[in-house]
């Protein structure tokens, strides 16, 4: 079956779903590339579901393993996500079950990561925390790129069920909705996660802000948090 991927991110955990072969050519080729983009965006902890995952062949494995390997020199790595039987053995008889690390279910391996201590040089700012949900990695990189330079601990998700999982492990003071996030209008974001952080601040970007330059962004998102650009 060929493969075919679905990508997200939670915090900073890029997360891949495979559907298919993960085999020599094609299919192998495809998944390298996925990595290799989540890396561009500067993630180094990844969960890749095979729940849904037919085949595993040599090569399929080798490249897990030269990613896990690449990662941890990073400081990053990279979990097995709801595996299906084949594959268990298959790690068991090659002896890699010790290197590639397994999770019953997708939301196990993104807890785990969740859990685990940062390492010091990667420690958040001590400010006030903030989630942000929006589908466009890029807008988030912006959004957190810039309350980091104020101070804040910002999180981002591009989902709501992973953003409630991020909500249910370190909380929230502040959540903020891009415009028109995941196809759903920000207010009905907002209500969805406000019982997993009762006391956060709601709060939703302009419906034109991906149409702002760059400046003008800043100064709306500073806005909302009643800060003034930095000089």
């Amino acid at each position: 079956m060929p493969l075919t991927l679905n990508t997200r991110f939670a915090g900073n955990i890029y997360i891949i779903h495979c559907a298919g072969s993960i085999v020599l050519g094609p299919e192998a080729k495809l998944l390298e590339a996925a990595f290799d983009q989540a890396i561009d965006y500067s993630f180094n902890q990844f969960v890749l579901c095979l729940s849904e995952a037919d085949r595993l062949d040599s090569i399929g494995i080798g490249l897990l393993v030269r990613f896990a390997e690449r990662l941890r020199r990073r400081g990053g790595d990279i979990r097995l996500a709801a595996p299906p039987p084949f594959v268990t053995k298959l790690l068991d008889l090659t002896g890699l079950s010790a290197t590639l690390h397994t999770y019953p279910t997708e939301e196990e391996a993104i807890v785990s990561f969740l859990r685990q201590p940062a390492p010091a040089d990667a420690q958040q700012p001590k400010g006030p925390r903030v989630l942000f949900v929006d589908d466009s990695p890029d807008l988030c990189v912006f959004v957190r790129s810039v309350l980091r330079l104020h101070g804040f601990n910002v999180t981002t998700s591009n989902l709501i069920r992973d953003a409630r999982i991020l909500l249910r492990v370190d909380g929230a003071d502040y959540l903020l909705a891009g415009p028109g996030t995941l196809q759903l209008p920000a207010d009905t974001v907002l209500s969805s996660l406000q019982p997993f952080a009762p006391k956060a601040v709601p709060m939703r970007l302009p419906a034109d802000f991906k149409s702002l330059d760059a400046e003008q962004a800043t100064s709306a998102l500073l806005q909302l948090f009643n800060l003034q650009p930095t000089a």
